[in-house]
């Protein structure tokens, strides 16, 4: 372990370390304080920083909006009606409150390592080893829920219903595999288009969906207006527990929120453009997951809906419009292409993360002259064959299954993420590290009242038969997690910071993490 005299001198180049007192002063100080880059992360070297503001603001925005709305949204409004806008809205707010916490730790050190890396200076290689694993669960989860979620797309037109969904699936994930070889700039142009794609669809979407409901204009069989709520049983027609048990999905709705952390270690002026990206996070949130779902309360009732089918496709194909549903089934289309695009770059770069460290496979490590980490995504990839598998042996369940593991991958990631900001708050107490002028509102409060709501969503699965079937998948693979740690910690590499440090010529190695997050 470094001494701390080390590792308040690495905190901020060659300045002398300064007292607790002095340094929890700075730490105080107004919002115009300069954020202090306290190390680099060795698993940073060799990616380019070729991400522009603008590929930061859309893949904010694309990494908020994916297939849990333009899919999901339809089936969880099928099962527990308008009262699902409430699970949106709480959820969007720890969602964003994690984002918040998430976005203090990366612009004090923009990382592509993202909360691996920041797990890994704060809770040292076991903390980085479960959030990385539990990233990459949640993700190569969510791969497999694109994948499907663009099989059951095209099966919306006549010409691919004789096509098998497990065929489509697997040209979905060949085609963003080869987007994602070829370099990080084309990855960001990709992403830029679909989120405008996206942004626009549901902005059209509402408009249209207002006029409707001031219209009292005919939806198919129906009509839109409030009665859509009131005359199919309120807020909650099968009652309050289903809303209960479907707050998993919600989250899953929400994840890809974190995308905008890994992006920011391949961006420019990650310092700059990061708040706006985050801060405007909140009224997207609200914008366009709450009311969106309100609104689609609003045009039909709830069981005009369907998990088979995006709600926007079946609004769009009741108005009477000359192909709308067509159109936008290819922007929904377009949508679950992002998800599965954002999925590939993100674990990618977290393998990579872990890898370097010794708690992955060795191949994960490898870059490609494009500077791609193309063994991690390759990994991913070939995970994403059991989305394959599963549409070819469970195709009218395959989505469900694997966006309720999702969720619970989603949940661990978060809470990983909070606990990371807590104990950087601990060395911020203790005088060892300054934070940036952009911060977690409510810290440390907020954190554990987070951190409490996410245990909540998880227990909550044992309500449902589907959700205790979720909760036993994954004891499976904490299980093998913990199998995985015995076997991979005595090729860890637990000085990956020092490294970075040794070659900058400060010779000890950074304090490895506090005592209330160390204990094995």
């Amino acid at each position: 372990m470094a001494s701390q005299q080390h590792q308040e001198q690495s905190a901020s180049g060659s300045r002398p370390p300064a007292s607790a007192t002095e340094s929890a002063s700075s730490a105080n100080q107004s919002a115009s304080a300069a954020p202090v880059t306290q190390a680099v992360d060795k698993s940073d070297a060799g990616y380019a920083k070729d991400l522009k503001p603008r590929h930061i603001q859309m893949i904010a925005i694309g990494g908020s909006i994916g297939t849990g709305l333009f899919l999901g949204a339809g089936g969880r409004l099928a099962q527990g009606g308008a009262g699902l806008t409430i699970a949106y809205a709480v959820c969007g707010i720890f969602a964003f409150l994690m984002v918040r916490a998430l976005g203090e730790l990366a612009i004090r050190r923009p990382s592509s390592g993202a909360f691996v890396s920041y797990a890994r200076e704060f809770l040292g290689e076991k903390g980085a080893y479960i959030t990385g694993w539990l990233f990459f669960l949640d993700w190569s989860t969510t791969v497999m829920a694109d994948i499907t979620a663009v099989a059951l797309y095209f099966h919306y037109w006549q010409a691919f219903k004789a096509v098998p969904q497990w065929v489509l699936a697997l040209c979905a994930l060949a085609a963003v595999f080869a987007l994602n070889m070829l370099s990080v700039k084309a990855f960001g142009e990709a992403e830029f288009w679909f989120a405008a794609i996206k942004v626009f669809t549901i902005l059209a979407f509402m408009a249209i969906a207002i006029w409707a409901i001031i219209t009292g204009a005919p939806v198919g069989q129906y009509h839109a207006g409030m009665h859509n709520i009131t005359d199919h049983g309120g807020f909650f027609p099968e009652g309050i527990a289903p809303v209960f048990a479907l707050t998993l999905g919600v989250v899953f709705a929400f994840g890809g929120t974190e995308m905008v952390g890994v992006a920011a270690g391949e961006a420019k002026e990650a310092q700059q453009v990061l708040p706006k990206a985050i801060n405007s996070m909140i009224v997207r949130i609200f914008g366009f997951y709450v009311g969106s779902v309100i609104l689609m309360a609003l045009v039909l009732p709830y069981t005009a809906y369907s998990s088979n089918e995006s709600p926007f496709v079946t609004f769009f194909s009741g108005i009477g419009i000359p192909h709308a549903g067509d159109v936008i089934q290819v922007v929904v289309l377009t949508a679950a292409l992002s998800s599965l695009n954002a999925g590939l770059y993100a674990t990618g770069r977290t393998l990579r993360s872990l890898a370097i460290a010794g708690s992955g496979p060795k191949f994960a490590a490898r870059m490609n002259k494009n500077h791609i980490p193309y063994g991690g995504i390759i990994i991913t990839s070939a995970l994403g064959l059991i989305g394959v598998v599963l549409n070819a042996v469970l195709p009218a369940n395959a989505f469900d299954i694997i966006m309720n593991l999702a969720g619970i991958g989603i949940a661990g990631t978060w809470s990983s993420i909070l606990v990371t900001h807590l104990a950087f708050l601990k060395r911020v107490k203790a005088g060892k590290e300054q934070r940036p002028a952009y911060r977690m509102p409510g810290a440390p409060f907020t954190d554990y009242l987070a951190l409490a709501f996410f245990a909540i969503v998880v227990i909550s699965n044992l309500t449902s038969a589907s959700g205790r079937w979720t909760l036993a998948l994954f004891a499976v693979v904490v299980v093998a997690m913990i199998i995985g740690w015995y076997a991979v910690r005595g090729r860890i590499d637990g000085s990956l910071m020092d490294e970075i440090l040794d070659n900058d010529e400060d010779e000890d190695s950074i304090e490895e993490l506090s005592d209330d997050f160390a204990a094995a």
